[in-house]
Protein backbone atom coordinates (compact mmCIF):
# COMPACT_ATOMS: atom_id res chain seq x y z
CA UNK A 1 0.00 0.00 0.00
CA UNK A 2 1.26 3.46 -0.94
CA UNK A 3 0.30 7.02 0.04
CA UNK A 4 -1.72 7.67 -3.10
CA UNK A 5 -5.48 8.17 -2.65
CA UNK A 6 -8.58 9.26 -4.49
CA UNK A 7 -10.70 11.79 -2.58
CA UNK A 8 -14.37 12.43 -3.27
CA UNK A 9 -14.49 16.22 -3.51
CA UNK A 10 -18.00 17.59 -3.85
CA UNK A 11 -17.16 21.25 -3.45
CA UNK A 12 -18.74 21.30 0.02
CA UNK A 13 -17.11 21.93 3.37
CA UNK A 14 -16.79 18.37 4.70
CA UNK A 15 -14.96 16.95 1.70
CA UNK A 16 -12.71 20.03 1.57
CA UNK A 17 -11.76 19.53 5.22
CA UNK A 18 -11.06 15.83 4.68
CA UNK A 19 -8.76 16.56 1.74
CA UNK A 20 -6.91 19.31 3.60
CA UNK A 21 -6.35 17.08 6.64
CA UNK A 22 -4.90 14.30 4.50
CA UNK A 23 -2.67 16.66 2.52
CA UNK A 24 -1.22 17.80 5.83
CA UNK A 25 -0.32 14.16 6.53
CA UNK A 26 1.54 13.92 3.23
CA UNK A 27 -1.01 11.83 1.33
CA UNK A 28 -0.81 12.17 -2.45
CA UNK A 29 -4.38 12.96 -3.54
CA UNK A 30 -6.28 13.12 -6.79
CA UNK A 31 -9.78 14.55 -6.36
CA UNK A 32 -12.84 12.95 -7.92
CA UNK A 33 -15.93 15.07 -8.46
CA UNK A 34 -19.19 13.43 -9.52
CA UNK A 35 -21.35 15.83 -11.49
CA UNK A 36 -25.10 15.33 -10.95
CA UNK A 37 -27.99 17.02 -12.77
CA UNK A 38 -29.61 17.36 -9.33
CA UNK A 39 -26.87 19.20 -7.45
CA UNK A 40 -28.17 22.18 -5.50
CA UNK A 41 -25.19 23.07 -3.35
CA UNK A 42 -23.85 26.22 -4.96
CA UNK A 43 -25.22 29.48 -6.34
CA UNK A 44 -26.80 29.50 -9.79
CA UNK A 45 -23.80 31.40 -11.12
CA UNK A 46 -21.46 28.55 -10.20
CA UNK A 47 -21.89 24.81 -9.80
CA UNK A 48 -20.60 21.86 -7.82
CA UNK A 49 -18.07 21.07 -10.54
CA UNK A 50 -16.73 24.63 -10.61
CA UNK A 51 -16.44 24.84 -6.83
CA UNK A 52 -14.66 21.48 -6.67
CA UNK A 53 -12.21 22.61 -9.36
CA UNK A 54 -11.57 25.82 -7.46
CA UNK A 55 -10.81 23.91 -4.27
CA UNK A 56 -8.55 21.48 -6.11
CA UNK A 57 -6.61 24.39 -7.58
CA UNK A 58 -6.24 25.96 -4.13
CA UNK A 59 -4.99 22.64 -2.72
CA UNK A 60 -2.65 22.09 -5.68
CA UNK A 61 -4.10 18.69 -6.60
CA UNK A 62 -5.47 17.13 -9.76
CA UNK A 63 -9.20 16.70 -10.19
CA UNK A 64 -11.24 14.40 -12.37
CA UNK A 65 -14.90 15.21 -13.09
CA UNK A 66 -17.21 12.26 -13.74
CA UNK A 67 -20.77 12.91 -14.92
CA UNK A 68 -23.55 10.80 -13.45
CA UNK A 69 -25.06 9.61 -16.70
CA UNK A 70 -27.98 7.49 -17.79
CA UNK A 71 -26.60 4.44 -15.96
CA UNK A 72 -27.00 6.48 -12.78
CA UNK A 73 -30.57 7.43 -13.71
CA UNK A 74 -31.54 3.81 -14.28
CA UNK A 75 -30.36 3.16 -10.73
CA UNK A 76 -32.44 6.11 -9.51
CA UNK A 77 -35.52 4.54 -11.13
CA UNK A 78 -35.08 1.30 -9.16
CA UNK A 79 -32.66 1.74 -6.24
CA UNK A 80 -32.09 -1.56 -4.39
CA UNK A 81 -31.96 0.22 -1.01
CA UNK A 82 -34.91 2.51 -1.63
CA UNK A 83 -35.48 6.24 -1.35
CA UNK A 84 -35.23 8.84 1.37
CA UNK A 85 -37.88 11.49 1.86
CA UNK A 86 -38.10 12.26 -1.86
CA UNK A 87 -36.62 10.40 -4.82
CA UNK A 88 -33.15 10.39 -3.28
CA UNK A 89 -31.50 6.94 -3.35
CA UNK A 90 -28.70 8.04 -1.02
CA UNK A 91 -27.28 4.61 -0.16
CA UNK A 92 -27.25 3.41 -3.76
CA UNK A 93 -25.87 6.75 -4.93
CA UNK A 94 -22.85 6.32 -2.64
CA UNK A 95 -22.40 2.74 -3.80
CA UNK A 96 -22.56 3.91 -7.43
CA UNK A 97 -19.82 6.49 -6.90
CA UNK A 98 -17.55 4.20 -4.90
CA UNK A 99 -17.78 1.43 -7.49
CA UNK A 100 -16.75 3.90 -10.18
CA UNK A 101 -13.78 4.97 -8.05
CA UNK A 102 -12.85 1.38 -7.19
CA UNK A 103 -12.72 0.47 -10.88
CA UNK A 104 -10.13 3.21 -11.50
CA UNK A 105 -7.85 2.52 -8.56
CA UNK A 106 -5.71 -0.27 -9.94
CA UNK A 107 -4.89 1.47 -13.22
CA UNK A 108 -3.92 4.66 -11.37
CA UNK A 109 -1.93 2.95 -8.62
CA UNK A 110 -4.24 4.28 -5.92
CA UNK A 111 -4.39 2.46 -2.58
CA UNK A 112 -7.36 3.94 -0.73
CA UNK A 113 -10.24 6.44 -0.85
CA UNK A 114 -10.92 9.55 1.26
CA UNK A 115 -14.41 10.92 1.89
CA UNK A 116 -15.84 13.76 3.94
CA UNK A 117 -18.54 11.64 5.58
CA UNK A 118 -19.56 12.49 9.13
CA UNK A 119 -21.29 9.81 11.17
CA UNK A 120 -24.94 10.67 11.80
CA UNK A 121 -24.97 13.79 9.64
CA UNK A 122 -27.33 12.49 6.96
CA UNK A 123 -30.25 10.36 8.14
CA UNK A 124 -30.29 7.86 5.29
CA UNK A 125 -26.70 7.23 4.24
CA UNK A 126 -24.43 8.21 7.15
CA UNK A 127 -25.61 6.12 10.06
CA UNK A 128 -23.34 3.24 10.97
CA UNK A 129 -25.30 0.41 9.33
CA UNK A 130 -25.69 2.33 6.06
CA UNK A 131 -21.98 3.15 6.00
CA UNK A 132 -21.14 -0.53 6.46
CA UNK A 133 -23.47 -1.51 3.61
CA UNK A 134 -22.06 1.17 1.31
CA UNK A 135 -18.47 0.18 2.02
CA UNK A 136 -19.12 -3.51 1.49
CA UNK A 137 -21.23 -3.21 -1.67
CA UNK A 138 -18.88 -0.56 -3.04
CA UNK A 139 -16.12 -3.19 -2.88
CA UNK A 140 -13.86 -1.06 -0.68
CA UNK A 141 -13.99 -2.67 2.75
CA UNK A 142 -11.19 -1.27 4.91
CA UNK A 143 -10.10 1.16 2.21
CA UNK A 144 -12.40 4.15 2.85
CA UNK A 145 -10.86 6.68 5.21
CA UNK A 146 -13.23 9.24 6.78
CA UNK A 147 -10.92 11.73 8.52
CA UNK A 148 -13.73 13.69 10.19
CA UNK A 149 -15.26 10.65 11.91
CA UNK A 150 -12.46 8.08 11.75
CA UNK A 151 -12.36 7.37 15.47
CA UNK A 152 -15.93 6.05 15.42
CA UNK A 153 -14.83 3.26 13.06
CA UNK A 154 -12.31 0.46 13.05
CA UNK A 155 -8.87 1.50 11.75
CA UNK A 156 -8.61 1.36 7.97
CA UNK A 157 -5.74 -0.23 6.06
CA UNK A 158 -3.82 3.06 5.61
CA UNK A 159 -4.08 3.63 9.37
CA UNK A 160 -2.96 0.10 10.19
CA UNK A 161 0.03 0.38 7.89
CA UNK A 162 1.10 3.74 9.30
CA UNK A 163 0.44 5.72 6.14
CA UNK A 164 -2.00 7.89 8.08
CA UNK A 165 -1.63 8.86 11.75
CA UNK A 166 -4.90 7.88 13.43
CA UNK A 167 -4.19 10.18 16.37
CA UNK A 168 -4.58 13.18 14.05
CA UNK A 169 -7.99 12.05 12.85
CA UNK A 170 -11.28 13.24 14.37
CA UNK A 171 -14.46 11.95 16.00
CA UNK A 172 -17.10 14.33 14.66
CA UNK A 173 -20.68 13.14 14.75
CA UNK A 174 -24.18 14.51 14.23
CA UNK A 175 -25.72 17.30 12.19
CA UNK A 176 -24.18 20.37 13.80
CA UNK A 177 -21.94 22.34 11.44
CA UNK A 178 -20.15 24.27 14.17
CA UNK A 179 -17.14 21.90 14.56
CA UNK A 180 -16.52 21.89 10.80
CA UNK A 181 -16.74 25.67 10.56
CA UNK A 182 -14.27 26.05 13.43
CA UNK A 183 -11.93 23.52 11.80
CA UNK A 184 -12.18 25.37 8.48
CA UNK A 185 -11.02 28.56 10.16
CA UNK A 186 -8.11 26.70 11.73
CA UNK A 187 -7.08 25.13 8.41
CA UNK A 188 -7.51 28.35 6.43
CA UNK A 189 -10.46 27.21 4.33
CA UNK A 190 -12.69 30.22 3.79
CA UNK A 191 -14.57 29.70 0.50
CA UNK A 192 -17.21 27.01 0.88
CA UNK A 193 -20.59 28.17 -0.49
CA UNK A 194 -22.06 24.75 0.18
CA UNK A 195 -21.53 24.01 3.91
CA UNK A 196 -23.93 21.06 4.05
CA UNK A 197 -24.33 20.09 0.41
CA UNK A 198 -27.63 19.62 -1.33
CA UNK A 199 -29.47 17.28 -3.68
CA UNK A 200 -32.65 18.28 -5.47
CA UNK A 201 -33.88 14.69 -5.32
CA UNK A 202 -34.81 15.38 -1.69
CA UNK A 203 -37.05 18.26 -2.79
CA UNK A 204 -40.74 17.26 -2.84
CA UNK A 205 -41.53 19.24 -5.97
CA UNK A 206 -38.59 17.85 -7.96
CA UNK A 207 -39.37 14.34 -6.69
CA UNK A 208 -42.96 14.62 -7.93
CA UNK A 209 -41.79 15.83 -11.32
CA UNK A 210 -39.27 13.01 -11.59
CA UNK A 211 -41.89 10.37 -10.72
CA UNK A 212 -44.12 11.83 -13.41
CA UNK A 213 -41.24 11.69 -15.90
CA UNK A 214 -40.51 8.03 -15.15
CA UNK A 215 -44.18 7.13 -15.63
CA UNK A 216 -45.01 9.14 -18.74
CA UNK A 217 -41.71 9.52 -20.61
CA UNK A 218 -39.65 6.33 -20.20
CA UNK A 219 -37.35 7.34 -23.06
CA UNK A 220 -36.34 10.55 -21.28
CA UNK A 221 -33.06 12.31 -22.05
CA UNK A 222 -30.61 14.35 -20.01
CA UNK A 223 -32.34 17.47 -21.36
CA UNK A 224 -35.58 16.24 -19.78
CA UNK A 225 -33.79 15.94 -16.44
CA UNK A 226 -32.53 19.51 -16.63
CA UNK A 227 -36.03 20.69 -17.53
CA UNK A 228 -37.26 19.32 -14.20
CA UNK A 229 -35.50 22.23 -12.51
CA UNK A 230 -37.17 24.90 -14.63
CA UNK A 231 -40.57 26.53 -14.63
CA UNK A 232 -43.99 25.30 -13.57
CA UNK A 233 -44.97 21.78 -14.65
CA UNK A 234 -48.50 20.69 -15.56
CA UNK A 235 -49.90 17.34 -16.72
CA UNK A 236 -52.65 18.53 -19.08
CA UNK A 237 -53.59 15.01 -20.21
CA UNK A 238 -51.95 11.63 -19.55
CA UNK A 239 -50.10 12.09 -22.83
CA UNK A 240 -49.26 15.82 -22.60
CA UNK A 241 -47.07 17.76 -20.19
CA UNK A 242 -46.29 21.46 -20.38
CA UNK A 243 -43.55 23.51 -18.73
CA UNK A 244 -44.22 27.22 -18.20
CA UNK A 245 -41.22 29.53 -17.87
CA UNK A 246 -41.16 31.87 -14.88
CA UNK A 247 -38.84 34.58 -16.19
CA UNK A 248 -36.80 35.50 -19.22
CA UNK A 249 -33.85 33.31 -18.24
CA UNK A 250 -36.07 30.24 -17.91
CA UNK A 251 -37.85 31.08 -21.16
CA UNK A 252 -34.52 30.96 -22.98
CA UNK A 253 -33.41 27.77 -21.23
CA UNK A 254 -36.68 26.04 -22.06
CA UNK A 255 -36.28 26.90 -25.74
CA UNK A 256 -32.71 25.59 -25.76
CA UNK A 257 -33.67 22.30 -24.09
CA UNK A 258 -36.68 21.58 -26.31
CA UNK A 259 -36.44 18.25 -28.10
CA UNK A 260 -36.95 17.82 -31.85
CA UNK A 261 -40.58 16.75 -31.36
CA UNK A 262 -41.44 19.21 -28.59
CA UNK A 263 -43.61 22.23 -29.37
CA UNK A 264 -42.72 25.69 -28.06
CA UNK A 265 -45.48 28.27 -27.53
CA UNK A 266 -44.79 31.97 -26.98
CA UNK A 267 -46.70 35.26 -26.81
CA UNK A 268 -46.41 37.34 -29.98
CA UNK A 269 -48.02 40.67 -29.10
CA UNK A 270 -47.96 40.74 -25.32
CA UNK A 271 -45.55 39.98 -22.50
CA UNK A 272 -45.70 36.46 -21.12
CA UNK A 273 -43.99 33.12 -20.65
CA UNK A 274 -42.60 30.56 -23.03
CA UNK A 275 -44.32 27.16 -22.75
CA UNK A 276 -42.79 23.83 -23.75
CA UNK A 277 -45.26 21.08 -24.67
CA UNK A 278 -44.24 17.41 -24.66
CA UNK A 279 -46.72 14.91 -26.04
CA UNK A 280 -49.77 14.69 -28.24
CA UNK A 281 -51.44 17.93 -29.31
CA UNK A 282 -54.79 18.79 -30.86
CA UNK A 283 -56.36 22.14 -31.84
CA UNK A 284 -58.32 22.12 -28.58
CA UNK A 285 -55.20 21.43 -26.50
CA UNK A 286 -53.30 24.15 -28.33
CA UNK A 287 -56.07 26.56 -27.35
CA UNK A 288 -55.69 25.42 -23.75
CA UNK A 289 -51.96 26.06 -23.85
CA UNK A 290 -52.55 29.49 -25.39
CA UNK A 291 -54.95 30.30 -22.55
CA UNK A 292 -52.32 29.20 -20.02
CA UNK A 293 -49.78 31.53 -21.66
CA UNK A 294 -52.35 34.29 -21.29
CA UNK A 295 -53.02 33.33 -17.66
CA UNK A 296 -49.44 34.09 -16.67
CA UNK A 297 -49.27 37.60 -18.03
CA UNK A 298 -49.89 41.03 -16.56
CA UNK A 299 -51.13 42.55 -19.84
CA UNK A 300 -54.84 42.62 -20.68
CA UNK A 301 -55.22 42.78 -24.48
CA UNK A 302 -58.54 42.14 -26.20
CA UNK A 303 -57.12 38.87 -27.54
CA UNK A 304 -53.84 37.04 -27.26
CA UNK A 305 -51.79 36.07 -30.31
CA UNK A 306 -49.73 32.93 -29.70
CA UNK A 307 -46.87 31.49 -31.74
CA UNK A 308 -46.25 27.74 -31.94
CA UNK A 309 -43.09 26.17 -33.29
CA UNK A 310 -41.67 22.69 -33.51
CA UNK A 311 -37.95 22.95 -34.00
CA UNK A 312 -37.73 22.07 -37.70
CA UNK A 313 -41.05 23.59 -38.85
CA UNK A 314 -41.93 27.22 -39.54
CA UNK A 315 -43.79 28.95 -36.71
CA UNK A 316 -47.58 29.08 -36.89
CA UNK A 317 -49.91 31.54 -35.15
CA UNK A 318 -53.31 31.45 -33.48
CA UNK A 319 -55.44 33.61 -31.19
CA UNK A 320 -57.07 32.95 -27.84
CA UNK A 321 -59.73 35.20 -26.37
CA UNK A 322 -59.31 34.55 -22.65
CA UNK A 323 -56.93 33.21 -20.03
CA UNK A 324 -57.16 29.86 -18.29
CA UNK A 325 -58.82 29.38 -14.91
CA UNK A 326 -56.27 29.28 -12.08
CA UNK A 327 -58.41 26.76 -10.19
CA UNK A 328 -58.45 24.35 -13.13
CA UNK A 329 -54.77 24.94 -13.72
CA UNK A 330 -53.91 23.96 -10.15
CA UNK A 331 -55.63 20.62 -10.68
CA UNK A 332 -53.11 19.83 -13.43
CA UNK A 333 -50.00 20.95 -11.58
CA UNK A 334 -47.32 18.30 -11.01
CA UNK A 335 -46.05 18.54 -7.46
CA UNK A 336 -46.95 18.63 -3.81
CA UNK A 337 -49.84 20.74 -2.58
CA UNK A 338 -49.05 23.99 -0.89
CA UNK A 339 -46.43 25.28 -3.33
CA UNK A 340 -47.49 28.70 -4.57
CA UNK A 341 -47.58 28.76 -8.35
CA UNK A 342 -50.36 31.35 -8.43
CA UNK A 343 -48.34 34.56 -8.55
CA UNK A 344 -47.91 36.24 -11.96
CA UNK A 345 -44.72 35.55 -13.83
CA UNK A 346 -42.07 38.09 -14.40
CA UNK A 347 -43.27 39.08 -17.87
CA UNK A 348 -40.61 38.43 -20.51
CA UNK A 349 -40.49 37.87 -24.22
Amino acid sequence: MNKKAFALLSGGLDSALAVKMMLEQGVEIEAINFMSPFCNCTPKTAGCKNQARKLADEFGIKIRVIPKGMDYMKMVEHPPHGYGRGMNPCIDCRIYMLRKVRDMMSAEGVSFVITGEVRGQRPMSQHRRAIEIIEKEGGLSGLILRPLSAKYFEPTMPEKEGIVDREKLLALSGRSRKPQIELAEKLGITDYPCPAGGCLLTDREIAARLRDLFIHRPDYTMADLHLLKLGRHFRVTPGLKIIVGRNQTENEQIKRLAGPEDAVFRPLDFRGPTVLAQGGLSPALEQTIGQIVARYCQDEPASYRIGKQVRTIEETEFNVESSYSQERLEEMRIGEAGVDFGRPLECAR
